[in-house]
């Protein structure tokens, strides 16, 4: 359970300058998928999609 935590945080700590660094391309690349991956899961949930405070955050 130890070596699951360290690795976990490890990994967290890493990914930051890996973010921090990526290029502008790779960042709008990446929201034109997440926002077509949502457009996607709308059409196939029925009614009105309702976010939790957490989901908003």
């Amino acid at each position: 359970m130890i070596v699951s935590l360290l690795y976990r945080t490890a990994r967290a700590l890493l990914s930051v300058p890996a973010v921090l660094l990526r290029r502008d391309t790779a960042k709008d690349a990446e929201l034109l998928v997440l926002r077509h991956e949502n457009a996607i899961l709308r059409r196939h949930v029925k009614g009105r999609v309702r976010y939790e405070p957490a989901d908003r955050f």
